[in-house]
């Protein structure tokens, strides 16, 4: 199978190099190799027949997903004809499709999934050459995961022929085992030495992996076990007098670890052994035990949850290192970061360990090697990194940038301040950096590592230009790096020019420049310093009296602003002062008011009786005039008589059937709202949506008195578990809008009852995804949130009128899955639209507060205030006659206030004599 895999290879790329020279010969190229895939699959497919089930396809080179693909091959045995042409379709599907990945790649090459979709289909077409090409690129950018190095090394075994290529496989061994510590890569590269060990030093190259095994993982309760047995059986197949030694000195040494299964392990080793296990070694075995009881309740824990179990490794890592054994801290941590490989401050917890702890140089360097690698986007691993190899004492040129890469750094520095030009300044006009601190590093790096002080000096003369010039503390950040870095001239230059230019602290400039010139420089120079000092400051001190006066002015212009509303107010008051006191001069006044004012409505029965009388008889209409302005023309209008008006509305509310609502049967009831109010015969469209729950009894629409639907009714099943299920029903589409399902309850008895079916605390499994386009279905969301996770649940949320208000929830299996989609999807574009994605924290709810509840301060409880109809209004006078008010009676007064009312008034007040039409028409007369 290897052989023809390899021939199938090479064939195609020599015909490649040579080219076909005509249609005709290529499209026998294309037909041989049709023939070459259908007979390396069906030799394939042979193989697998005449070995039968119990052939290790992964050994062999061949994944188990391939079956289906050995059965189309036997088939097309049979009929290449038939298959000849979906061969060819397919491949040609792959072919565009690698095309894609490859370019896709070439624009960034730190697209995971692109590396891994690529080798994928690089290895379905057998294109050996390009997929072992296509995962070296990807091995040097990334870390491979286990099953991605596994599946190239069962690749190259299958491939390897003579000692090269058993040297080439042992050399990808060594790299897997450097990325993650694996049981099952390292019990892989044991079994593979055991097939060299007829090579010179095979045996001793066996060993050394095995031992190299168990001191990696060799501790690891659950995985080490098969590391252990496969050690010891190699030792005993081995015809050697020693062999014996060596394989009592193996079951001792592992049965002094805690290790799942260690009776089944003592027991064989009882078995084995001819004379008695020395009591040194059962007392060892019993400690073990003992200490597998400790580490069983972190081990369960670790099974029983589900992947990447970040808390459950965090806890088991405390107590790792409460007990303090470095081998078994290292190891925790590593299987901590098979699973947690992108969570930083994992690898800061690990390396920080290392750096204090351990001091291993090797060991140290390969952590914070692979801590960059796996997290590239933290700047405090690479401080870390650049941190350690200084402290390890590495090589200046393996830490110090290349001319190259110094020219990608200025690269890099280019880009960040067009960036911050185009995207930020022109679009937001506001500047990204005020400070310019991206322009002060760069000039800082070209100063100090690069000698140019001539471009730092570039680098500042535009950070001054952009506004800085005025600021004190940007000159003398300039003048420290001439300092350091350039020379007296420029330093004198640049301290000149700050104190023309500085308008915040000018005196601290002109200090510095008096201190450099007093050191420094010759008496002339401190003569023109002392003088341009001097007449700066006194420029400085003149306008600063000027702002002093300016802002003096202001001041007093606001207090006798101050002054004239307070005059304002004390006049205000004085006059309602003054009004109280002349109330009692004016109630004469009124009282004769109120005569001519009741002398004038002796008229007014006589005019109802005249209106009384003008109203036809029933059935009869009456044409009124009524004037449309002041030119006289009038509009006549008929109108029904007011008996005829209330016959009309009464015998439409008797029209109207009565919705009477059970409460005994809320249970077995729910109540559906949000409708469309142009549903035509409610309850016959929705019975059939309902009664997938359950049987229905009754539905019950509500209507308005002129016989509109008002969009809600009642449900009521003949199950309590029906209208459960119906419950469930929630938020479904009908008609265009969301109907919101809700369980019946009587809001009199129960006015705190809310339905809110989504949860208002932190969910970290959950994520709340704004910014979306008004056009993304449910369906497309849920195609680019699949990429990082599996999705429970999703949400978009819409208006009552079903219409999307642009945002959305996502429910993951696990709050890892979550994080990762919350890293990859932040900040993604989506129709033109940036989205923004959070962990899902909604706020608190409002309580609305209860008028009951509410007392006025330091007092008592105050009842509700009643509005009218309108509301609270400006125009919501009262227009009661001042004829039938009744003066309050004033308060009694108390030592300190207004004493208490008495607890009767109320009572008075209900007991008061009822009065008849007559005595309200005397009083309204004054008769």
């Amino acid at each position: 199978m290897a052989t023809a895999a390899a021939t199938s290879a090479s064939e195609p790329e020599a015909e490649s190099k040579a080219g076909p020279k005509a249609d005709g010969e290529e499209d026998e190229v294309k037909a041989a190799r049709t023939r070459r895939k259908v007979l390396s699959r069906a030799v394939a497919a042979a193989t697998y027949k005449t070995v039968g089930p119990g052939w290790d396809q992964q050994e062999e080179g061949v994944s188990e997903s391939d079956g289906d693909e050995y059965a189309m091959a036997s088939s097309a045995e049979s009929s290449p004809g038939e298959y000849e042409w979906e061969y060819d379709e397919e491949e040609e599907k792959n072919q565009l499709e690698i095309e894609r990945l490859e370019e896709q790649l070439s624009i960034n090459v730190y697209d995971y999934n692109c590396h891994v979709d690529l080798i994928r289909l690089l290895r379905l077409e057998g294109e050996l050459t390009k997929v072992r090409m296509a995962r070296q690129k990807m091995s040097e950018i990334f870390p491979l995961t286990e099953e991605l190095w596994l599946e190239w090394l069962h690749d190259e075994i299958s491939m390897a022929q003579d000692g090269l290529d058993r040297e080439h496989v042992y050399d990808l061994f060594e790299k897997a085992v450097k990325d993650y510590i694996c049981p099952n890569i390292w019990l892989e590269y044991g079994q593979y030495s055991v097939g060299g060990i007829g090579q010179k030093g095979g045996l001793e190259k066996v060993r050394s992996v095995f031992e190299r095994a168990l001191s990696s993982v060799g501790l690891h309760m659950t995985k080490g076990l098969a590391l252990w047995e496969a050690y010891r059986e190699f030792e005993s197949a081995i015809v050697e007098a020693a062999r014996l030694e060596k394989v009592h000195s193996l079951f001792r040494r592992q049965l002094a670890i805690p290790l799942y299964d260690m009776e089944a392990t003592f027991a064989e080793y009882e078995e084995w052994s001819e004379d008695p296990v020395p009591e040194s070694v059962i007392q060892n075995y019993n400690k073990a035990l003992q200490q597998l009881e400790k580490y069983k309740p972190y081990e369960e824990a670790l099974l029983q949850a589900e992947a990447p179990r970040l808390s459950e490794y965090q806890a088991y890592i405390d107590f790792e290192m409460k007990i303090g054994d470095p081998a078994r801290v290292q190891l925790i941590f590593e299987r901590a970061l098979v699973e947690n490989c992108l969570v930083p401050d994992l690898w800061i917890r690990y390396s920080q360990y290392l750096d204090r702890q351990l001091k291993v140089k090797d060991l140290v360097l390969s952590v914070h090697n692979r801590a960059v690698r796996n997290c590239p986007w933290t700047v405090a691993l690479w401080s870390r990194y650049l941190l350690a190899m200084e402290r390890h004492g590495v090589d200046h040129q393996v830490i110090s940038d290349s001319s190259k890469e110094l020219e990608e750094l200025r690269a890099a520095f280019t880009r960040a301040l067009e960036y911050l030009k185009q995207e930020v300044e022109e679009r937001f006009n506001e500047s990204g950096d005020p400070s310019c601190v991206i322009m002060q590093n760069w000039a800082r790096i070209e100063a100090r590592l690069c000698n140019n002080m001539q471009k730092a000096r570039e680098l500042w003369d535009s950070i001054m230009t952009r506004g800085n010039a005025k600021y004190a503390n940007m000159w003398l950040e300039y003048y420290n790096l001439e300092r350091a870095h350039g020379d007296t001239q420029h330093c004198r230059k640049a301290l000149h020019r700050a104190v023309q230019c500085t308008s915040d602290y000018p005196e601290h400039v002109c200090e510095v420049l008096l201190t450099m010139e007093r050191t420094e420089g010759s008496l002339e120079d401190w003569d023109t310093a002392v003088q341009k000092t001097e007449t700066r400051l006194a420029r400085v001190n003149e306008q600063r009296m000027k702002a002093a006066e300016k802002e003096a002015a202001l001041v007093q212009q606001e207090e006798e602003k101050a002054e004239q509303r307070k005059r304002a107010r004390a006049e205000k008051k004085a006059l309602k002062k003054k009004k109280k006191t002349r109330g009692p001069e004016k109630r004469g006044a009124d009282e004769d008011d109120e005569k001519e004012w009741g002398d004038d409505e002796e008229e007014q029965p006589s005019k109802r009786r005249r209106v009384e009388n003008s109203i036809p008889a029933a059935g009869e209409t009456q044409n009124i005039e009524v004037a449309a302005g002041p030119a006289g023309k009038c509009a006549t209008v008929d109108v029904e008589p007011p008996s005829k008006q209330k016959e009309k509305a009464a015998s439409l509310k008797r029209d109207m059937p009565k919705v009477l609502h059970d409460s005994s049967k809320d249970s077995i009831t729910v109540f559906v709202s949000n409708l469309p109010y142009s549903m035509q015969e409610p309850d016959v469209k929705l019975r059939p949506l309902f009664e997938a729950c359950g049987e229905v009894v009754q539905i019950r629409p509500i209507f308005s008195n002129r016989g509109d639907f008002r969009g809600y009714c009642y449900v009521e099943f003949k199950e309590e578990k029906s209208a459960l299920q119906a419950l469930e029903m929630d938020r479904k589409s009908v008609e265009g809008r969301p109907m919101f399902v809700s369980p019946c309850v009587d809001k009199s008895k129960n006015p705190d009852f809310k339905v809110f079916r989504y949860s208002t605390s932190l969910e970290k499994h959950k994520l709340f995804i704004s910014g979306l386009p008004f056009s993304c279905t449910k369906e497309e969301l849920e195609e680019i949130c699949k990429a990082h996770g599996t999705v429970k649940d999703l949400r978009l949320v819409t208006n009552r009128a079903g219409k999307p208000k642009g945002l959305a929830y996502v429910e993951y299996e696990n709050e890892s899955q979550a994080s990762q989609a919350v890293m990859k999807m932040d900040g993604m574009t989506i129709k033109e639209n940036v989205i923004k994605v959070a962990i899902s924290n909604p706020p608190q709810r409002k309580v609305p507060e209860k008028p009951e509840t509410r007392k006025a301060p330091g007092g008592p409880m105050l009842l509700p205030q009643t509005y009218g109809a309108r509301g609270k209004g400006r125009t919501q006078l009262s227009l009661l006659p001042r004829a039938l008010q009744r003066p309050s009676a004033a308060a009694p007064q108390a030592e300190n206030g207004p004493a208490a009312a008495p607890a009767v008034a109320a009572s008075a007040a209900t007991e008061a004599p009822k009065m008849s039409n007559a005595d309200f028409a005397k009083l309204f007369l004054r008769k």
